[in-house]
């Protein structure tokens, strides 16, 4: 499979995408890729890495899409960035699947301009998986859509079903609606009507999803309006970076409490790896013809890594030609 990376997107970026990207040939025997960027940058760095050169490609890019330029404006004006060029071959089939972790406004506009919606599609939508008790969940929507319709809702839990299905594996993923009650009749207009069409929709739906129970792990798939969404992304990392920041500081405070620490030194290795952004690889566009992932802007090394393993994932699963077939089964397309 091939692999299309925006070497020139994010705050890292190319020294954390290139490197990544040679990681994840290094790892992955199937994975070929393909980086767009500046060219003289790109090979700076992988001059000094190890990797099967005859499974990495350079495209060369003369601009970039800085992340404070205006998404639309930035496409229009900027057809030779790293980003839209990327996009470009993964329209053109030139790739399984573009990851970028630059200007998420500029991406989300691109890959609906450039490579488009699945037929039926009303929007695509933008999908984090994010750590539970006992796993993990998928987010949809964190931004992409700002205001929706009920018809939204239901798109983004089929194509969320599908994903958590194909790519974790799960069987009848269990679906739930972010609202303010766990009661069918709570919640605003845009609720009311979404929780009867998940109803009708061919996926598991358990009903509403209360702010308490979000990462319960009660849910494999939670849906919601991107305000909503992004909103409950930004509380979740601020929480886990306020949680353990408390914890260590508590543990600096007595001899005792450092002694205990050192006993449970393993369980808050652990907690600490599942409360990291950079294991879960990035944010799926889910909704368009080819597989599109939006990396966290501040991406390291790893995390890059992990998003071409997970892309990896989305690829095998076939999740793109999945969605087609079953958004194609609802009605009102």
């Amino acid at each position: 499979m091939k692999i299309i990376m925006d070497a020139m997107g994010g705050d890292n970026a190319p020294e954390a995408i290139v490197r990544g990207a040679a990681a994840g040939i290094e790892a992955f025997p199937d994975v070929n890729i393909v980086l767009t960027g500046d060219r003289e940058r790109i090979e700076g760095i992988l001059g000094g890495l190890t990797y099967d050169k005859s499974r990495l490609e350079i495209v060369h890019t003369t601009q970039l899409i800085e992340m404070n330029d205006s998404p639309v404006k930035a496409l229009k004006e900027k057809p030779d960035s790293s980003m839209a060029v990327a996009l470009k071959l993964l329209a053109e089939g030139k790739g399984d699947i573009a990851v970028s972790a630059g200007n998420t406004g500029a991406l989300v506009a691109g890959a609906t301009l450039i490579v488009k919606r699945i037929p039926g599609i009303k929007r695509p939508a933008l999908a984090p998986v994010l750590p539970t008790q006992t796993g993990e969940v998928l987010l949809i929507d964190v931004g992409a859509n700002t205001e929706c319709t009920p018809k939204y809702l239901q798109q983004f839990g089929v194509m969320g079903s599908i994903y958590m299905e194909k790519v974790f594996g799960m069987q009848a993923p269990k679906v739930g609606l972010i609202n303010i009650g766990g009661e069918e009749e709570k919640g605003s207009e845009l609720t009311k009507q979404a929780y009867q069409l998940l109803k009708e929709a061919p996926l598991h739906f358990v009903g509403n999803a209360e702010g308490r129970d979000l990462l319960s792990g009660q849910f494999d798939v939670l849906v919601c309006d991107g305000f909503t969404g992004n909103i409950v992304l930004k509380f979740v990392e601020g929480c886990a970076k306020t949680i353990l920041g408390m914890l260590k500081g508590y543990i600096k405070e007595s001899t005792s409490a450092k002694l205990g620490a050192a006993f449970m030194k393993g369980a808050f290795g652990k907690l600490k790896k599942k409360m990291d952004y950079t294991e879960y690889g990035g944010s799926l566009l889910l909704g368009l013809r080819g597989g599109v992932v939006k990396s966290h802007g501040s991406s390291d090394e790893k995390a890059i890594f992990n998003t071409i393993r997970n892309s990896r994932k989305f690829v095998s699963g076939n999740v793109v030609e999945v969605i087609k077939e079953e958004i194609a089964k609802l009605t009102d397309q």
